[in-house]
């Protein structure tokens, strides 16, 4: 597969009553497909969120923003544009950050959390950003019992989780 210069085309998913802004790299080939974030049926994002939250995973877009804006997570990622292989963020070259004061002005955004390891993350949000461990398929060895441990407890001082 040969690299190629991609740009983002999710609009950031906010609303001034946002608290907390979660931050891929950028999107997957399934994600820019769909136009939305965490397309790939394999990554564990929306179960995740969903079961964080005690609701069904959903199932459409409309579903899946209105989960998220219901429950105060707003959504985008750090990279506007950059050159890649397919959804490989250890690809990534050529970056050119998306502008996160959009959501960051607007929202009161108490903390930024990264899905993953994202290099980028911090710079582009502007101050310290959490790490959590990725809803990639790719990530295989944190199940998902361990991934919901694990965001439940960043996100509990923020949200409201079961």
């Amino acid at each position: 597969m040969e690299k190629s210069r991609e740009i983002h085309n999710i609009p950031p998913l906010y609303d001034k009553n946002a608290r907390v802004l979660i931050l891929g790299s950028f999107p997957s080939v399934k994600s820019r497909q769909a136009a939305f974030f965490y397309a790939h049926p394999q990554n564990r994002f929306w179960p995740t969120l969903a079961t964080l939250f005690g609701e069904e995973t959903p199932k459409t877009v409309e579903e899946k923003r209105s989960l998220a804006l219901r429950h105060g997570v707003a959504l985008w990622d750090t990279i506007g544009s950059c050159e890649i292989v397919g959804s490989s963020d250890a690809s990534i070259t050529n970056v050119v950050p998306n502008d996160l004061r959009v959501i960051l002005d607007a929202a009161d955004i108490r903390a930024v959390f990264c899905n993953g390891y994202n290099r980028y993350c911090r710079a582009a949000a502007g101050r310290e950003a959490v790490k959590l461990p990725s809803t990639s398929p790719a990530n295989a060895r944190w199940t998902q019992e361990k991934l919901l441990r694990a965001w439940r407890e960043a996100l509990r001082p923020y949200l409201t989780v079961v």
